[in-house]
C-alpha cells in the first residue's frame, strides 16, 4: 500500500470534535541523525516517540485513524527492487540492485517475497498491547519505498529522487514495477492493517506499538537487529463524526484510487477527472509541456529510424452491468500504454474562435533532440462534466464485437487527453519513473488557451476507468451471448509509431439474463480476473 493511499485513510474522516481525553506527547522518539562513517544499508525509524489515533465508531465497525510515523532511510547506496513478469502466465520475479566494486549487480529476491506489484509482501509485523501488555492488534504491512513524501535526511545525500512516487499494481495489466529509496532519504512504510477489523479492540486509551522488519528482509538485505525495530506509544482518543460524511468517506475508500492522493477534487472523481480553473492552468508553467510557440513546418513522413513511441492496448479491465434510465449498459476500464524508446508528444494549435486544434505528432533522437514533426489529426474541447478539457481524437478506439469478431457497438468514449496514469512496465529502457502528466492537473488545459501539448512518456499508460461519461457500450437491444471488447491504439493510423502490429486487445464477455435483469460474466485472460 503506498503512503498516498494511507494518507487518504487518515484524512478524510469529518471530525467534529473530541470527545475523549488530553492528549498525552511523551518524549523520546527516535530522530533521525545526521550521517555516520558508515550508516547502514537499510535504517527502521519512528519519527517520534508518541503519536494520537482519533477513533470512530460507525454502522457497527471500528475505525482508526493511524498514522505510526514509521519510515525506512536507505545508507550511502540506493535501495532499488525491480519486479517483473516475462509475460501474464508466468510468474513475478524480483531483483535488488546492489552496488559492488564500484558496479550495480542484481541480486534476486527470494521465491514468495514481492506476490504482486504493489510492494514487498509482509515487510513489516506491527504488534499493539494495551497498558497490561496484552496484544489486541498484530498485523503485517507491504512496502516498496516509492513516495510522494520523500526527503533527504542527511545533508550529504544526493539533491533528487529517481524513483517513482507510487508502488503500482492498480493496473492488473502491470509487466513491471520499479521501487526504490533514494541514499540518503527516506521512505514512509505503511501502517494500516489490510483487514477492516482488526482495530476493533482498540478502545480509547494508551497503547505501546512495536513495529519490525519481518526477519526473512533483515537477512536478505542486511539490516541489523538494532534497527530493524521501532517503538511508538500511541494514545487513542474517541471522536464523534457526521455521520453522512463517514458514510460518503466510505464511498471513496471502496474505490482506492492512489492518484486521489493528490488532491484532485473533493468529489471524489477517478485519474481522468475534471480539475478545478487553475489546475487546469497548471501545463502552461511547465515548460516540458509547453506547445511549441507556433505550428511546425511538418516533414511528409515519420522519421525512417531512430527513437518511436510504440502504443500497445490492454486487455479490457474491471467490467460491470448497470442501468440508466431503461438502458443496460457495459461498462469498462481501458488502457494504452507506451512500450516504444521515445515519449509520444501530441501538441494542439487553436483555429482561432473555434473547440478544434490541429494536432501534431512531434520526433526526437536518441539525446532527446526535436528532429521532425507531422500532422496526427485533430484535438476537440470536452464541455462534458467530468471532462472540461481538450481531447485528442485520434488516439484509441472502443469496439463491442460480436462471437464472429464482427462490429456490434461502438463506446460513445472516441477521444481522449493523454495523462501516465498508470506505470504498466518501469523495468524497460528509457522509462520515465517520476512523469509529471499523472492526472487531468497537469495537461489537456482548458478552455482559455490556444495551444496544448499531451504526452504519454516511456513504460506509461493512459488509463478511461469505467464511470467517464461515454465509457460505456449500450447492450440494451443485443441479444445474448459472447461478445469481444475491442480495444484499439492509433486507429487511422495517423501517429507514426515502431511497430502497429500490437495496437489491438480483445476481452471476451458473456451476456446473459433478461431484457429486464441482464447478466454479465467476464471470463479471465491471461489468467488475470481483472
Amino acid at each position: 500500500m503506498t503512503d498516498a493511499q494511507n494518507r487518504r485513510r487518515r484524512s478524510r474522516w469529518p471530525v467534529v470534535g473530541v470527545a475523549a481525553g488530553a492528549l498525552v506527547l511523551a518524549g523520546g522518539g527516535v530522530g533521525v541523525a545526521e550521517a555516520a562513517a558508515t550508516p547502514p544499508a537499510l535504517n527502521f525509524v519512528a519519527a517520534t516517540g508518541t503519536v494520537t489515533a482519533e477513533r470512530y465508531a460507525y454502522d457497527g465497525e471500528v475505525y482508526v485513524s493511524l498514522d505510526l510515523g514509521l519510515h525506512v532511510i536507505a545508507g550511502k547506496d540506493p535501495f532499488e527492487v525491480r519486479a517483473k513478469r516475462a509475460g501474464y502466465d508466468k510468474p513475478i520475479v524480483a531483483y535488488r540492485t546492489v552496488r559492488k566494486n564500484g558496479k550495480n549487480t542484481q541480486v534476486k529476491l527470494p521465491a514468495g517475497t514481492v506476490k504482486d506489484f504493489t510492494g514487498l509482501a509482509d515487510f513489516t509485523t506491527i504488534t499493539i498491547k494495551d497498558k497490561s501488555g496484552k496484544v489486541v492488534a498484530n498485523y503485517k504491512t507491504a512496502f516498496c519505498g516509492n513516495s510522494y513524501s520523500s526527503a533527504r535526511t542527511r545533508r550529504d545525500a544526493p539533491a533528487t529522487n529517481p524513483y517513482p512516487t507510487r508502488c503500482g499494481g492498480e493496473n492488473p495489466f502491470t509487466l513491471g514495477s520499479v521501487w526504490g529509496v533514494q541514499a540518503g532519504w527516506n521512505a514512509q512504510v505503511a501502517d494500516q492493517p489490510a483487514e477492516q477489523g482488526t482495530f476493533a479492540k482498540l478502545v480509547a486509551g494508551r497503547y505501546t506499538a512495536e513495529a519490525s522488519v519481518n526477519p526473512k528482509y533483515r537477512k536478505a538485505f542486511g539490516i541489523p537487529a538494532k534497527n530493524a525495530t521501532a517503538k511508538v506509544t500511541v494514545n487513542v482518543v474517541d471522536v464523534k463524526t457526521d455521520e453522512q460524511g463517514v458514510a460518503a468517506a466510505r464511498a471513496l475508500d471502496a474505490r482506492e484510487e492512489p492518484a486521489l492522493a493528490q488532491a484532485v477534487t473533493a468529489a471524489g472523481h477517478d485519474r481522468h477527472t475534471a480539475e478545478g480553473d487553475a489546475s487546469r492552468q497548471v501545463s502552461s508553467f511547465r515548460p516540458e509541456f509547453r506547445a511549441a510557440a507556433s505550428r511546425p513546418a511538418t516533414l511528409a513522413a515519420a522519421p525512417k529510424s531512430g527513437p518511436k513511441p510504440d502504443l500497445r492496448s490492454l486487455p479490457a479491465w474491471g467490467i460491470s452491468l448497470s442501468r440508466e434510465n431503461g438502458k443496460t449498459y457495459v461498462n469498462f476500464g481501458a488502457t494504452v500504454w507506451n512500450a516504444g524508446t521515445s515519449p509520444l508528444v501530441v501538441d494542439g494549435f487553436r483555429r482561432t474562435g473555434t473547440e478544434v486544434m490541429d494536432a501534431y505528432q512531434y520526433y526526437f533522437d536518441a539525446k532527446g533532440k526535436q528532429v521532425g514533426s507531422r500532422p496526427a489529426g485533430t484535438m476537440q474541447w470536452d464541455a462534458r462534466e467530468g471532462h472540461l478539457h481538450w481531447h485528442f481524437t485520434d488516439f484509441a478506439q472502443y469496439n463491442l464485437l460480436k462471437a464472429d469478431k464482427k462490429f456490434a457497438v461502438r463506446s460513445g468514449k472516441e477521444a481522449f487527453c493523454l495523462a501516465n496514469t498508470d506505470a504498466v512496465d518501469y523495468t524497460i529502457k528509457s522509462a520515465k519513473w517520476r512523469p509529471d502528466n499523472t492526472d487531468l492537473s497537469t495537461s489537456c488545459g482548458a478552455n482559455t488557451v490556444v495551444a496544448v501539448r499531451e504526452v504519454l512518456d516511456i513504460g506509461n499508460g493512459d488509463t478511461y476507468s469505467q464511470d467517464r461519461p461515454g465509457q460505456s457500450f449500450d447492450v440494451t437491444n443485443l441479444p445474448n451471448g459472447t461478445y469481444y471488447i475491442q480495444v484499439v491504439a492509433n486507429p487511422a493510423k495517423r501517429l507514426g509509431e515502431l511497430n502497429t502490429a500490437n495496437n489491438t486487445a480483445l476481452r471476451k464477455i458473456i451476456l446473459g439474463g433478461t431484457s429486464e435483469r441482464r447478466t454479465l460474466s467476464v471470463p479471465k485472460v491471461h489468467g488475470i480476473i481483472g
